[in-house]
């Protein structure tokens, strides 16, 4: 329980579900009628948080009784009694909200206004179009200066296969910052009060306090890939091999000859050009109407 997210989802919801989980000593009294109606009314409202804190509960109550310090051996958290009587979930479609692309100058110039590593790591993660675990992960040895290139190992991606990132101007420039605010730490975006990285939860916690709790970290890559295909002429193999997803054959000897390299160089510029517009929606509606 001593993962940041686990921590996180059970200080956050545990008292919602109603299920006493502080005190290792625990009588079957607990299990009023009342509180498990809460706890279904839960169970629907948030379907997939609730599962989790649900297992976690379960996990603390079974080394309560593992430990003899529960009376009884029945577990209140267990799965069975709390669904009974349960509409059936839909099934997940793994979606993540992503923000319209016409939207993002107007939220980087926000982000950018605002302190904190976790601020520094969001917009990185955003101008090199990344997956959360690459950043995190990342340290300042995958980082070629001189080449503006971050080399990302095969053991932090995804289809477990080495990765070059083409920085940008403004990917270079948070490099710049975070180095000087992270104290000689080897991540690049380190938790500074504690060592190590910073949690998986950090940026989302960033875009709450900027009042879109909505979005997902993981939803900048969508918006990207949107903004290249409606915005841009660049083949969509171009988009596909600097996103890391998986390429035909042809197009993937020509990633490994080096071709695409280049043109994924030009492509992440005019994103952090774009990602770094001030102009907003509103702004261009206003220009449109004084023409």
């Amino acid at each position: 329980m001593e993962q940041p997210q686990a921590r996180f989802t059970m200080e956050s919801h545990a008292g919602e579900l109603r299920l006493p989980i502080h005190r290792p000593s625990v009588s079957a009294g607990h299990r009023a009628s009342g509180r498990h109606s809460r706890t279904r009314t839960h169970l629907i409202a948030k379907a997939e948080t609730a599962r989790r804190v649900r297992g976690r509960i379960e996990t603390i109550f079974d080394w309560c009784i593992a430990r003899g310090e529960r009376t009884v051996n029945e577990n209140p958290a267990s799965r069975g009694p709390l669904i009974k009587g349960l509409p059936r979930q839909p099934r997940s479609q793994d979606h993540h909200e992503a923000l319209p692309y016409s939207q993002i100058g107007a939220f980087m110039l926000d982000l950018r206004g605002r302190e904190g590593m976790a601020a520094l790591a969001l917009e990185f993660t955003i101008l090199t179009a990344a997956r959360t675990g690459e950043v995190l992960k990342a340290k300042w040895a995958e980082i070629d200066t001189d080449r503006t290139v971050w080399s990302v190992p095969a053991e932090h991606m995804k289809g477990r296969r080495e990765h070059r990132v083409p920085l940008s101007l403004a990917a270079l420039t948070v490099l710049e910052r975070a180095r000087h605010a992270g104290k000689g730490s080897e991540f690049m975006f380190p938790n500074t009060g504690r060592g190590g990285p910073l949690s998986n939860m950090a940026m989302l916690k960033m875009m709450e306090r900027m009042g879109r709790p909505e979005l997902t970290t993981h939803g900048f890559r969508s918006t990207f890939r949107d903004w290249a295909a409606e915005q841009t002429a660049f083949p969509s193999e171009v988009a596909e091999a600097a996103l890391a997803h998986a390429i035909g054959d042809k197009t993937e000897a020509a990633y490994r000859r080096g071709d695409m390299f280049e043109k994924r160089r030009r492509l992440m510029q005019q994103w952090s050009t774009f990602c770094i517009s001030e102009r907003t929606e509103r702004d261009k509606v206003v220009s449109l109407q004084g023409r």
